[in-house]
């Protein structure tokens, strides 16, 4: 398309004002989106972020399902359809097997997996309405096959959404409706340190240590990833769906060679 790949889209990325979700909504208005809502629980961020790509912003809360629901409606209704959605967002509270509350579960839970699901619900039943079809893509994280011991409900919020991901493209496939998902490794990001900093007791120089002991020397660039990103929600992805695309440079399922 002479104005650009995503000229057409009109996208909502949820959890898209800050870290990867803004690296991806930066991404689609860099490639001709002039049709983007992003979304999160901080209006100041939000707003701020809007005015710096070009978008709109509308507040939502992931742990609200009502208020994710409420979103797509706005979100369908100011741009006149959504034909990107992305589920960027997330809860990464810490907690293992043997520590974490049920309330803390049923948070994560909330957060992580139940919002995107009727998301995914609500975007497909209006894309299905107007007969046009639609790209999703569910950013998830390598903790999906099996994840620290310190992340279980997250890892476990993570990894039901992957099987979402899959069961959504298989029902949705027949409405030219794509659903994929990015399984992002340990991710240098503003939330990351905060992570990093208030769980883990890190100095300022973590990143630096962290970087050194990595393969490539840096951890999962956000920029890298929305490239990515911006492929799968693209026409240029063909008939890719319920794909699941590890992005990181530690192997699953490899072991030590000595």
């Amino acid at each position: 398309m002479k104005n650009g790949i995503h000229s057409d889209t009109a996208a909502l990325v949820i959890g898209g004002t800050q870290g990867l979700g803004l690296a991806i909504a930066k991404r689609l208005v860099a490639e001709g989106c002039r049709r983007i809502v992003i979304a999160g629980r901080d209006p100041v961020r939000g707003e701020a972020a809007a005015l710096q790509i070009g978008a709109s912003f509308m507040a939502a809360d992931l742990e609200d399902t009502d208020s994710i629901l409420s979103l797509v409606d706005k979100a369908a209704h100011r741009m006149g359809r959504i034909t990107a959605l992305v589920n960027a967002g997330a809860m990464t509270a810490r907690g293992s097997v043997l520590d974490t509350t049920p309330e803390a579960f049923d948070r994560m839970i909330s957060a992580n997996l139940r919002s995107p699901f009727f998301a995914i619900q609500r975007v497909s039943q209006l894309a299905i309405a107007a007969g046009e079809p639609a790209a999703i893509l569910n950013i998830l994280s390598m903790v999906t096959h099996c994840g620290q011991s310190f992340l279980a409900p997250y890892s476990a919020s993570k990894a039901a959404l992957a099987n979402v991901t899959k069961n959504a493209a298989n029902a949705l496939r027949n409405h030219r409706i794509r659903v994929n998902g990015i399984n992002c490794g340990w991710m240098d990001t503003p939330g990351e340190d905060a992570v990093q900093k208030k769980f883990h007791n890190a100095g300022d120089d973590w990143l630096e240590k962290a970087e050194a002991q990595q393969p490539f020397k840096m951890l999962v660039k956000p920029d890298h990833v929305a490239g990515l990103a911006s492929y799968i929600l693209s026409d240029a992805a063909g008939v890719m769906t319920g794909s699941l695309v590890d992005f990181d440079q530690n192997v699953a399922g490899a072991y030590p060679e000595h």
